[in-house]
């Protein structure tokens, strides 16, 4: 009878355990005010092509997730003071970034674009920008780029988020915006962005966008076979045929 009892005990602490593994929660951070990749909706529930990958990704890992937002500037280092356990926010990966970060593989590629009002004759060219004023979010692989590329010869205004770059473009303050092409392209789709179009060809053209996780943690891997995962069975085309009528994987 007594060795039934440690039989029992030992049975009920193992599927305790395994239980406990399987409720597992992680934490993902994103920025929520990047549509189509992140933002809210009326009800102020995070949603986009961001929540949903990491959704998906979570979801073949047979782990619970849940969502907590950080402001941009500071969202790295939420991610390495433990606010969350993996960042999914539309994060070019850059090697001044993999100083503080580890990447994943990139869950999808992007390219940058200026944006300016169709009635406007806006050529991208050196000359041709001199003295402009460009907007483009704090930050950002575009800042960055307008910086270096033009220096002093045009001034590049910054801002916190991309939709105060939207606003700003919008009451004239700024004569246009660069910014990843594809929130770009959901923007000029809605209402207020319809009198806006894209100027010049594409900068930047192999933006890549990984998943952030804090220097070596083995979650990198457990996320890498993930993205493997739902690219092939199909539910990474499923989440891009949401938002977009091509692929950006």
């Amino acid at each position: 009878m007594q060795n039934f009892k440690k039989v029992f005990l030992a049975a009920a602490v193992t599927l305790a355990f395994s239980a406990g593994a399987m409720a597992e929660t992680l934490k993902m951070g994103i920025e929520a005010a990047y549509p189509p990749f992140n933002n809210k909706d009326a009800s102020g529930n995070v949603v986009g092509f961001d929540k949903d990958i990491g959704d998906a990704l979570c979801a073949k890992m047979k782990v619970e997730c849940t969502v907590v937002t950080s402001d941009w500037d500071g969202i790295i280092p939420a991610l390495n003071a433990k606010k969350f356990d993996f960042l999914i926010s539309s994060l070019s990966i850059t090697e001044e970034r993999k100083g503080a970060v580890d990447f994943t593989d990139p869950y999808y590629s992007n390219k940058l674009q200026f944006i300016a009002p169709k009635d406007k004759d806006f050529k991208t060219d050196k000359d041709s920008l001199k003295g402009k004023i460009i907007g483009t979010q704090r930050a950002t692989l575009a800042g960055t780029w307008l910086e270096d590329t033009y220096g002093s010869d045009i001034e590049v205004k910054l801002y916190d988020t991309q939709e105060n770059a939207y606003l700003d473009l919008t009451s004239g303050r700024v004569d246009a915006i660069l910014a990843d092409k594809y929130a770009n392209y959901d923007w000029l789709k809605s209402d207020a962005g319809k009198n806006y179009e894209f100027k010049g060809d594409a900068v930047v053209e192999s933006d890549k966008i990984g998943i952030a996780v804090r220097k070596g943690d083995p979650l990198r891997e457990k996320l890498n076979a993930a993205l493997k995962e739902i690219v092939a069975d199909g539910t990474y085309k499923k989440i891009n045929d949401k938002y977009f009528p091509f692929s950006i994987y």
